[in-house]
């Protein structure tokens, strides 16, 4: 009892002592931090947070998780976006990899017969190949098990971030993941695709050909054999598997979910579906396939696809970075370490740059004259240095599957327009869309 007693009271006491270290920290800096409501020791203003609505607590608070940073992020970064770039992306190559399975893609959506049908695998399948294409060198046919499995597995664990359990395992995560829970499953679902990653890594060590890489972890692992005896390379196994599996994650939920939410908005404004098919029509006509080149004529579908994206923000809060060294930031003192969140949601919903932010409007991106018109607040792939380095790759699969779908088929819903819900089924680190049935009818 004694011993038990003593060691209560030790724990107690250094508890304490923490508490007023931490305490001592805060009064230290008041004054000097940028403005927001007081922060309680280790959990900061979290208690302040609704996390059924955490987008718009953190545009009243600030929070973060943590990112890598540093000389290991430099490297990588740019390790890949120049193996993206080897191997098409942004030019013709990655164009036709993108134009044939859009193909693909036409055949399954024929093959439904323009029965009602939910297009949340559909559409991931085929972004999923592109990305696919790249860092592992081919395509999956769209029956495969294995890559269906994988498309759940991410899908899951997409969606988890933007629960209000999601939230807590990405500021918390040391802690909630030892603790049971649905995150115990997003755990799992993560592994499984790392695991997935860690198999085809083990596939290409053993038939690698150092004269002629076929994909990005060829890439990888020559890199890795010409920095063997760096003792402090980046190019290691651990760093292999996690990149590919960014690449892939980032490269298949993020497009294929914002072509999902822009299907529902079609279907909400049907106006703005008839003027898009127009001007497919006008522009590209019903005999060929669609060239990304073809939107340099198309100002009204360039607008369209930039209000869907606008409007869906889909990474509302962007990627949390950390501060690397102490900082000055107008008048406020931030100190090294913190993390931020860069609110992109902020600025894709601003009122000085959107006439009116919380409606979908493709004018939002139209001059007077009809013309395609740019703004600097569009920034839904970030901004800085750390701006999402897939963003031509988006950009192209948006238009091109897109264009490729509208050309060939028009959109139906059970609904009535006026009956659809286009607000967001949740909102948290990621914005999902509702669950919605669809019909596609040949034109």
């Amino acid at each position: 009892m004694l011993a038990s007693g003593l060691l209560l009271v030790a724990l107690l006491a250094c508890l304490t002592m923490m508490v007023l270290m931490s305490v001592w920290r805060e009064r230290k800096l008041w004054g000097k931090l940028p403005p927001g409501p007081p922060a309680l020791p280790f959990i900061g203003n979290y208690l302040q947070l609704n996390t059924e609505q955490m987008y718009n607590s953190l545009m009243k608070v600030s929070g973060g998780v943590v990112f890598s940073t540093g000389e290991r992020s430099k490297q990588l970064r740019r390790f890949a976006i120049t193996t993206l770039r080897d191997f098409g992306v942004g030019k013709r190559g990655i164009e036709e990899r993108i134009q044939e399975e859009a193909g693909f893609l036409l055949e399954a959506f024929r093959d439904t017969r323009g029965a009602f049908i939910d297009p949340t695998f559909f559409l991931s399948r085929a972004v999923s190949n592109v990305i696919s294409s790249i860092v592992f060198g081919d395509r999956f046919d769209y029956q495969n098990k294995e890559f269906l499995s994988l498309l759940r597995m991410m899908q899951g664990s997409f969606q988890f971030t933007a629960t209000s359990t999601g939230q807590l395992y990405e500021m918390f995560s040391s802690v909630m993941r030892h603790l049971p829970g649905p995150q115990q499953q997003a755990f799992k679902e993560l592994q499984g695709l790392e695991d997935f990653i860690a198999k085809k890594v083990e596939e290409n060590q053993r038939t690698l050909d150092p004269n002629s890489p076929r994909d990005f972890i060829d890439s990888f692992l020559i890199r890795m054999q010409e920095e063997q005896k760096n003792p402090n390379t980046e190019f290691h196994l651990k760093n292999l598997v996690m990149t590919t599996l960014n690449l892939f994650f980032a490269g298949t939920e993020t497009v294929s979910t914002t072509l999902r939410y822009g299907f529902l908005l079609l279907m909400k404004h049907p106006d703005v579906e008839a003027k898009v098919h127009e001007e497919i029509d006008r522009v590209i006509g019903k005999n060929r396939q669609p060239k990304y080149e073809d939107r340099a004529e198309m100002p009204y579908t360039e607008a369209v696809i930039h209000e869907i994206q606008r409007f869906g923000d889909m990474i509302p809060m962007g990627l949390a970075r950390r501060v690397t060294k102490d900082t000055k930031f107008r008048s406020f003192f931030i100190p090294k370490g913190t993390e931020v969140f860069p609110m992109l949601g902020s600025v894709l919903k601003d009122p000085k740059f959107f006439s009116n932010p919380e409606d979908f409007n493709p004018q939002h991106f139209l001059d007077e004259n009809g013309q395609f018109k740019k703004n600097d607040a569009f920034v839904p792939f970030s901004i800085g240095k750390r701006y999402c380095f897939g963003d031509s790759l988006a950009r192209m699969e948006l238009f091109l599957f897109l264009t490729t779908i509208m050309q060939n088929f028009r959109f139906k819903s059970p609904q009535t327009p006026k009956d659809i819900d286009v607000s967001p089924q949740s909102v948290g680190f990621a914005t999902i869309p509702r669950n919605y049935v669809m019909s596609f009818l040949p034109r």
